[in-house]
Order: structure tokens, then sequence, then C-alpha cells
């Protein structure tokens, strides 16, 4: 007896809804057997934003980026605990094990990055500084500084069926650590994975009420409710997104909208890269690779294969005989190489695409119409061959460079020079993604400042990174994925830039000690305050703005000539009177700069074991007037952040660096970086235990 399908429920309003009718039938891609039903009619979706807004948003604006960070890590953690229960839902989509991976693991590798990157490089606050303070008066009285606070909104995130787990985590990652709330709303198709891995998300109780909800079925009358501090992203179809970005109350409201849309992703196989390189083989595979990973459903999968004329008839020699080794089957099946479609209608909606690419081009290896499984029932399951087709003339062509075919279609085309390679990757008028196999320096060069203003990303592969590349089709969270044009004008991730696009820039304008308390960060002007030396104060007893003027030091010419031999650096500036007197920029010998941060550091350290328990770096280092023989230097040095990490018990400490000379002139400036014990000497006590 056929177990019945189970009905998907969204989660709004922090409860379990099914919707109100029987919904859309959704099947399995291998076998067609009914899996679950959609629908997601009778929710308020009003209320649904309301719910975000006013229940998530302030819970979320309270914690730091520390805190939102280590929130996703738990997640992310608990989600990897649970992953085979992904994986076998997963098979319901036509995704073999492998195709899984990029979904569900690479989906919570990409959360667990986004956790790890915001610990590094956001400080333990809730507001983000962007640039530099600028002065806008001579005595820094009035000065202004860019800072970046979460929306008050809530971002609704439209996505793709190719990817159900990783096309949702990847998108909440960033925008939960900005602190703002998101609804999530899968493609009906593959949504029976994402309310899966959204029901065990609510059941961990790691996110605070109304930070994450889903809509299974039609979002409804949700857009109509969306305000200017609300943010829609949209994975999917061009003609889809169009519709959305245009939609009355999004124009309106100047709802931020980013899309990412279909993509004629171009790979470019090199002049040099002809038959029995390495550079030659590794296309071949890369091209096969991303026709039949996802059964070519990846918005950055090959589309268009561009590569040198006298190449071409033993490229597509190559591609062909590996494609037809490529076993069609079940997606559980281990011989299985590449699993079906996620559905008969898919299916049928490639064949179509395919037909239309046959006004520019003719298929030279695989038959749309004739399937070849080595198991599972072709009358069933969405299963495709994968399709090589050949452009014989690209530039007088139109469907080649327009017309996407969601699956395992690629058509090659040839070229007669580089100029003619980029060109042809320009037609695909904006793409997520384009790839260049070269072992030439020359010819990379070329290709890539040719081809990257209508690229989102480019990659470059030979024999040197042929073991550690991730390939032209992966994503990766410290990158940007997007791209201009037909690509949809967006951009995701790119690590901490992601993050920023759910916040407002805002300048703020006003005194250094008002913008001090704005920012949580000592700005110079701010008040400062003098007693014991700060290297002596603990977290728990540090406050921004805690100053050390430092005792001076003359710099001799036995000082810097002893350093010059010691370190090995006699440059001639500081060795050489005649030649130093000749440079530019000094009147005479002069003090190395390591040598003048070196001497800063022995005027302001405190020598004695306390709680500073380290020196891990300077930032924005320096060297703005030239130091001489009988020069006098002094530090002023302040306590500029203070950033405590929750699971740790020391925190760092950002102090401002000034040393000048006996004229009071600026002649280094930079930031020196501290790891400080939150208590102290409790935490010596607990070490030496």
């Amino acid at each position: 007896m056929t177990a019945a399908p189970r009905r998907l429920e969204s989660y709004v309003c922090g409860s379990w809804n099914p919707g109100r009718s029987e919904g859309q039938l959704l099947s399995d891609a291998a076998t067609g057997a009914p899996v679950a039903r959609i629908d997601s009619s009778g929710i308020d979706f009003a209320a649904v934003l309301d719910h975000g807004r006013r229940v998530a948003g302030p819970k979320l604006r309270e914690m730091s980026f520390h805190d939102r960070a280590a929130m996703l890590k738990a997640l992310g953690l608990a989600l990897m605990e649970r992953k085979e229960e992904f994986y076998t839902e997963s098979l319901h989509t036509g995704a073999t094990r492998s195709d899984g991976w990029i979904d569900i693991e690479g989906g919570i590798g990409t959360m667990l990055t986004f956790a790890s990157k915001a610990r590094r490089e956001l400080p333990n606050t809730r507001v983000l500084t962007d640039g530099e303070v600028e002065p806008l008066s001579k005595d820094n009285s009035f000065v202004a500084q860019h800072i970046l606070t979460p929306m008050r909104g809530v971002a609704i995130h439209i996505n793709a069926f190719n990817f159900p787990i990783w096309g949702m985590l990847e998108k909440i990652a960033p925008t939960l650590l900005a602190g703002v709330p998101c609804v999530v709303k899968p493609a009906s198709q593959t949504a029976y994975l994402t309310e899966l891995c959204v029901r065990r998300i609510i059941e961990t109780g790691i996110l605070p009420e109304g930070a994450l909800q889903l809509v299974c079925g039609s979002v409804g009358d949700m857009l109509d409710h969306v305000t200017g501090q609300d943010a829609v992203t949209f994975t999917g179809s061009a003609w889809t997104g169009r519709k959305l970005k245009s939609y009355a109350p999004v124009v309106a409201n100047s709802v931020r909208f980013t899309m990412e849309a279909d993509s004629l992703n171009a790979s470019i196989l090199g002049p040099d890269a002809g038959p029995g390189t390495p550079e030659f083989d590794l296309f071949v595979k890369e091209v096969a690779r991303e026709m039949t990973a996802k059964a070519g459903q990846k918005c950055t999968a090959i589309r268009r294969v561009i590569a040198p004329r006298a190449h071409v008839q033993a490229l597509v020699a190559a591609l062909g005989d590996r494609l037809g080794k490529t076993t069609l089957g079940l997606p559980y099946e281990e011989a299985t190489r590449m699993g079906p479609l996620a559905s008969l209608d898919q299916r049928e909606e490639v064949r179509a695409r395919i037909r239309d690419l046959q006004a520019d081009a003719e298929i030279v290896a695989g038959n749309p119409d004739e399937v070849k499984t080595g198991s599972g029932d072709a009358t069933q399951g969405a299963f495709l061959n994968p399709v090589l087709m050949y452009c014989e003339k690209p530039f007088g062509a139109s469907a080649v460079h327009e017309v996407e075919a969601f699956g395992p279609v690629s058509t090659v085309m040839p070229y007669d020079d580089l100029e003619e390679a980029v060109a042809l990757s320009h037609l695909g008028k904006g793409s997520l993604v384009s790839s260049i196999f070269t072992d030439d320096p020359a010819v990379a060069a070329d290709v890539v400042l040719g081809a990257a203003p209508f690229h989102g990303r480019v990659l470059i592969g030979n024999r040197a990174s042929a073991k550690s590349s991730t390939g032209h089709g992966s994503p990766l969270a410290p990158l940007v994925h997007g791209g201009p044009g037909r690509a949809g004008g967006g951009e995701e991730m790119g690590g901490m830039r992601g993050v920023k696009h759910y916040m407002q820039r805002t300048a703020v304008q006003g005194s250094p000690r008002l913008l001090s308390a704005v920012t949580g960060r000592w700005v110079d002007g701010a008040p400062v305050q003098h007693d014991v030396h700060p290297f002596r104060k603990s977290l728990a007893e540090l406050r921004i703005g805690d100053q050390l003027i430092t005792a001076a030091r003359q710099v001799t010419q036995e000082d810097v000539e002893h350093f010059a031999h010691f370190t090995g650096d006699t440059f001639y500036a500081h060795m050489d009177t005649e030649a130093a007197r000749a440079n530019p920029f000094f009147d005479d010998r002069v003090a190395h700069g390591y040598l003048i941060a070196s001497f800063a550091a022995g005027l302001f350290v405190e020598p004695n074991p306390g709680p500073v328990l380290a020196n891990y770096g300077v930032d924005n280092l320096r060297f703005l007037t030239p130091v001489y023989f009988g020069d006098t230097l002094q530090v002023r040095l302040t306590c500029k952040e203070i950033n405590p990490r929750a699971s740790a018990e020391h925190g760092e400490v950002r102090w401002d660096c000034q040393v000048t000379n006996q004229n009071g002139a600026v002649v280094a400036q930079y930031d020196v970086l501290t790891m400080v014990a939150k208590t102290w000497p409790a935490v010596a006590a607990q070490a030496a235990e």
C-alpha cells in the first residue's frame, strides 16, 4: 500500500499552518510517486511580516554580531548532526549523494563559514562603522562617521527549486547576522526538503521566535505589505524576477530587491590549451561535470563552451565520449552518475528549450527524446540524457546566447582569436560566472579583464590549481554570488559584504564626544581618562578613551646604525648621507619606520605580567614624517575599541597609537591590536591550575 503524501506546513506567526485547501501534489523526481502536498491558503501575510518585525526584530537587534555568529554556529552544528535525514529526503528531488552534498553540507558549511568570518571580521557590537572618521572642521570639533545599522523590516527570500537547503541557508546566514528576521518561500517542486530543514531548525530553539518563518506555497498578497525597511531576494527566471521587481508596492517603497536570474554562463578554452595539455583535459572534465551535476540544474552550470576553432573537433569528440559514459538512474543507486531532473514538467521544459536552440545549433552528442537509464523507469522519472550541441556561426546566432535549457545541455562554439572569445562571452548579456582554462598568463589576463564586466565571478583553471580548485560552478561564502545584466544585477554572499545588504548606511555628523557615544568607538577629540597604565586594566576595568601619554625618547645615529646591522636592513636612506640627501623625500639620513614602531612599543608597553596577554598585530600603519638623528619621539596610546569574546576569557582591544616628534608633528599613526583578559588576576590563576 502506497503511503499517503505528507502535508507540508508553513511556519508563520509562531505555529505550523497546513493551509486550507487540498493543494498541489508534489511527486518523486525519479519514480513519479507522490511525496507531499503543498498549500498556503488562509495565511494572513500582513501578520507574517508584522510578526517578524515586531517579535523577532527587536530580539535580534539586541544581540551583538558575535552573539548572532554564535547562534549561527550552534545552528549549523545542530543541522550537521541531522544531515542524514536531509540526504534521505533529498533523494525525492532526484539528487544523487554527491548532488545532495552540494545542497546539504554545502549549505550548512556556508552558514558555518559566515559565523566564523563574522567572529573574525566584525566587532562584538551592534553597530558597524564604515570607513574612517571624516574631519569637517579645522579645530576637530565637528566630524562625521558612516555607520551601518540593521534595517527594521523583514527579508523575504523567494528561492529556486534546485537547491532547497543551500538556497535558503546562504541567504538567511548574512540576513540573521545583520540582525534582520527572514521569511523563506521555497519553490514548490522541492519544498518538502526545505520544510524538513526548517522543522529541525525550529525544534532546536536556537533562533528567537519569528527570526525564521516559512511559507510553503504561494506568497499570496505578501508583497502588498512590504515597506521601505523590508528587503526581497529572488532566485529564479528573469521573467518572474522582473515581474516581482516591478511590483507596485516594491517600486513605490523603494524596497531593496536582489535578483539572481537566468545565466548563460560561459567557459573558454585558451588557445594554448590544445589536446594533450593538462588544461584541455581539465576543461573536458569541468564541462562534463557542470552538465551532469544536479542534472545540469545549477544556475552556475556551463551553458556555452567557447573553444579555439582548431580544437573544436577534438573537444566535441572528447566531451561526447565522456558524456556517453554517464550512467543515468535512481539517485540512490551506487552506479548512478546522474539522477533525473526535478520533475516531468521540468524535463519537457528542457526539451522545448533544446528545440529552440536547434535554430542555431545541431545536436552532436546525446538524444533528448531517447532516454537510456541504468535503473529507473524513464516514463515515470524525469530522466534526460546529457545533450551536447554545436553552433558553427555563434556571432550570427541568437538562440544560443538567449535561451537557457536548465538541464544537462551545453553548446560548443568556436572562436578564431581571443578578442572573439571575449566578445562571445559578452553575448550572454551578463552571467553569474565565466571561466578560462589556460596556463598562459597573458591569455588569463586578457580574458579575465575583458570578461569581468559581464560576469559576477571568473575562474581561472590550470594545472597548478587543479587539485585544490573548487571549480567553475561552486559559489563560495567569501565570494560574491551574482552577476550583471541578464543574471539579475545582484550580489549575494561575498562574506561580510552580504551582511551589509541588510543594513542601512548612515552618515552621522557631530562632535567627537557624541559620535564616539553613538559608535562605541573612540574618536580623536572625544573625552579621555588618565589614571593607571591602561595595560594594567582587564576588560572589566578598561574603558573606551583610557589613554597613556608616554615619556619621550631621542633617536640617535647609534640607534639607527645598530638597528640596521642587527636586522640587516641597511637601506641607503638610513646609512648613506649623500644618497639620502639626494632622495626627494628626505633632507638627511632617516630612522627606519620599523625602528620608530619598535621604540613606540618600548615607550608604551607595561612589561610586567598583566591582563594584556598578547599583541596580535597592527592595522593601517603609516609613516607620515621623516625622523632624523636627534629627533625626540613620544606616544599617545588610547583605548579605541573593546570586543570581548563570548566564549573565551579574553577579548580584543584596539588601541589608537599616535607617535609624534618634538614639534608635535605626527611621524607614525596606526592601530595596535591586543588580546586582553576579561578579569585579572583570576585568569592567571585559572591558567596556572
